[in-house]
């Protein structure tokens, strides 16, 4: 999938911003460092205008960036009960998603998605299958984000018999729940989008499919 030409300077700024943060991590040069940190800037500004979001707090979250630039990963966790999938209702704006979220250093894949749905939907689960490494830029989600982002998709089963989940107290989630597929809810497509739900299913009915990318 292209991206549309109407966001297309979501990735010139991501561009600048990735030349801006290899070039601080690389040079000894002092007037080098400048250029850079004005690279910097341009691209923080660019964001922030098409982000309608104020540029002293892009420039802080691009200001943080140290090292190579690389894509952050994101991790979701796909877990069926019969013909039903879980989801949970996001806190901040009150829709559905997939649990899940931004891989922790020191952790594994397997590791970070398992902990995610512990925390957020109060099951205890064992990864069992990659199904789909997306790249974020190229499936529909909203709104646009800041840095280039993957998202992996793991099939995680229930450990033991669990029922109902033991859904603690968080700040990110509030209700772990089934659904059908003809039943989902609105999503928060900012996490995950219809299309992606629905490509789970169908690998539901085909577990002999090899894992999606791109």
């Amino acid at each position: 999938m292209s991206t549309p030409e109407s966001t297309r300077w979501i990735e010139w700024a991501r561009a600048l911003q990735a030349i801006a943060q290899n070039g601080l991590h690389f040079t000894k040069d002092g007037y080098d460092r400048q250029r850079f940190e004005a690279v910097r800037e341009i691209a923080a500004q660019m964001m922030a205008a098409g982000c309608d979001t104020p540029a002293e707090a892009i420039v802080g979250l691009f200001s943080e960036q140290a090292g190579y630039a690389t894509p952050k990963v994101d991790v979701r966790g796909v877990v069926f009960r019969e013909e039903e999938i879980l989801l949970v209702r996001e806190s901040d704006d009150g829709r559905w998603t997939l649990p899940g979220g931004w891989c922790d250093p020191n952790e594994s894949p397997s590791e970070s998605v398992t902990r995610e749905i512990a925390e957020e939907a109060g099951f205890h689960t064992q990864a069992v299958k990659l199904l789909a490494v997306f790249d974020r830029a190229k499936h529909n989600h909203l709104p646009l984000h800041p840095f280039h982002v993957y998202k992996l998709f793991i099939r995680c089963e229930i450990a033991g018999h669990a029922a109902q989940p033991s859904l603690q107290p968080n700040l990110e989630t509030s209700d772990a729940v089934f659904f059908a597929e003809d039943q989902i809810p609105e999503l928060s497509i900012g996490r995950v989008t219809a299309a992606q739900i629905a490509r789970m299913f169908q690998h539901l009915r085909h577990p002999e499919w090899p894992s999606d990318f791109d």
